[in-house]
Formats: structure tokens, sequence, C-alpha cells
């Protein structure tokens, strides 16, 4: 087993437009809900209608999605003009 421990350390997480992302991501979730929206019909002749379910969650999920990144971006930057200001 000590052939497979790692011999170098871990390398520092890349932060990147995290809000723009989780926005996007939001916005196409609930594109697809509504683009769906029209043919709840056939969805639900088919058993489907769980398809339209899942992208209203998902819009949901990534509304808080952006409330928290928004959150944690503000407190991140709060923290590092606090340290700068020491």
């Amino acid at each position: 087993m000590a052939k497979w421990t790692p011999k170098h350390d871990a390398p520092e997480p890349l932060e990147g437009p995290v809000v723009a992302t989780i926005t996007g991501g939001t916005v196409v979730w609930f594109v697809l809900f509504l683009v769906q929206l029209p043919f709840y019909g056939w969805f639900a002749d088919h058993d489907h209608t769980w398809w339209l379910w899942t992208c209203l969650a998902g819009g949901g999920l990534g509304l808080i999605g952006v409330w928290y990144v928004r959150r944690r971006d503000a407190a991140i930057k709060r923290a590092a003009s606090l340290e700068s200001a020491e």
C-alpha cells in the first residue's frame, strides 16, 4: 500500500469566477424548465414529468447557491481587506 502514498503536497484550490458560474448554471436550469413547460402534456403522457420538476429544483437550488457564493465571496473580500489593514 505504500506505493500509493502521495509523495507531494496537494495544490492550492483554484479560485475562479464562482458567482458567475453558479448564476449561469441557475439560469440554464430555469431556461430548461421554461423550454419544457409547453410540452407538459407529452411529458405527462410518457411519465416524464420529473424532467420538468428536476429543472425547477435545479433552478431553486441554484438560487440558494447564488446566495451562498455571493456571501462567501463578500466574506473572503472582507477578510482580505481586514488582513491588509493590519
